[in-house]
């Protein structure tokens, strides 16, 4: 490809912040640590250059375990300059897996914009021979510049296949065919240089960020024998809301229900979801901690939402004062 050729491919930003994708074997310690900026990525992948321009930001180099609101909030900055340019079409961002699926919920909930967002990453680090990293920024960048990728939202494009942020889970530790979107399976898959959708992702709004620090909000287990100390733990430790992970339809035992009814009338908004991977909680039983009660005791239900998805959307919407009523509104869109 000569030079005339290359300067009419669209343009897509490259945000790198680490993650498996980005490391390689220390060989003193004999384990993958950082390694890789966005560049050396790029250079992975020769057959990038007959797909997109690349663009990197360096943001960050860490493992996504390190990921949490104050990078969010930092990453969600870079992304929303970046789809704001003019000539660039669409912005991907490299990430490690273990919480890949939080950052794409937050950045589908606070980046406006029409434009593709689509995070990568990889399930085996660089120095491996099987390395999956160089497929997922390929077929990345070639998702970035699809037009049919457009309006969209934030996506996951790892293995071939496409999840839309909202239903995103990692549901193996080392496979690479992990990311999946439960019962309402993939947003569409990639074709080698085909991308190919069979829905769209509907349920989506969007919040505003007020200043760079969010509400504190704490997720608690609940579990056979739970003794709901957690849950004050996490009052006194000053959250403005807990999520609940329960059992179930979002049911819990005497002393967890106890304790959450006591965390409600402290002033801290309680919202339940579930440990089972896929359904809604809902405010069905009747008995001490079953949903019914819950909900009469002022406890906001998460619907399909996974835990730390639920966590991300509640301190989202407690940056502006809200009710039990407003914010179950917020959680049944």
């Amino acid at each position: 490809m000569n030079e005339a050729t290359a300067g009419t491919l669209p343009l897509c930003l490259l945000i790198a912040t680490g993650g498996t994708i980005a490391m390689k074997v220390d060989p003193v310690l004999d384990a993958p640590v950082p390694a890789l900026s966005g560049e050396d990525l790029l250079a992975t992948v020769p057959g990038l250059a007959r797909v997109a321009r690349l663009e990197v930001n360096n943001l960050s180099n860490v493992p996504s375990d390190y990921m949490g609101p104050v990078r969010w909030v930092e990453l969600q900055r870079a992304v929303a300059a970046g789809v704001l340019r003019e000539e660039v079409v669409g912005v991907m961002v490299s990430h490690g897996t273990d919480t890949l699926e939080e950052t794409a919920w937050f950045l589908d909930l606070t980046v406006a914009t029409t434009k593709p967002v689509v995070l990568i990453g990889a399930q085996r680090n660089a120095s491996e021979f099987d390395f999956d990293g160089p497929r997922n920024l390929l077929n990345g960048a070639r998702v970035c510049v699809a037009p049919n990728a457009c309006n969209k939202g934030v996506m996951i494009a790892m293995n071939n296949q496409i999840n839309a942020a909202r239903e995103a889970v990692k549901t193996h530790t080392a496979n690479v065919e992990s990311f999946k979107s439960g019962d309402s399976g993939f947003l569409g898959t990639i074709e080698d240089a085909r991308i190919v959708f069979s829905r769209s992702p509907l349920r989506r709004q969007h919040f505003a960020l007020y200043g760079s620090e969010l509400p504190r909000v704490d997720i608690v287990a609940m579990y056979g024998g739970a003794d709901g100390v957690h849950v004050r733990a996490a009052a006194a430790a000053g959250a403005k809301g807990i999520v609940i992970q329960g059992l179930g339809f979002g049911n819990v035992n005497e002393a967890m229900f106890e304790s959450i009814c006591w965390a409600i009338e402290a002033g801290v908004h309680v919202v339940m979801s579930t440990r089972v991977p896929n359904g809604s909680v809902r405010p069905h039983y009747g008995f001490a901690g079953g949903g019914k009660t819950l909900q009469d005791a002022g406890a906001v239900f998460a619907g399909d939402l996974s835990p730390q998805k639920a966590r991300i959307l509640l301190m989202l919407a407690l940056q502006t004062p809200s009710t039990p009523e407003q914010l179950q509104r917020l959680f049944d869109r």
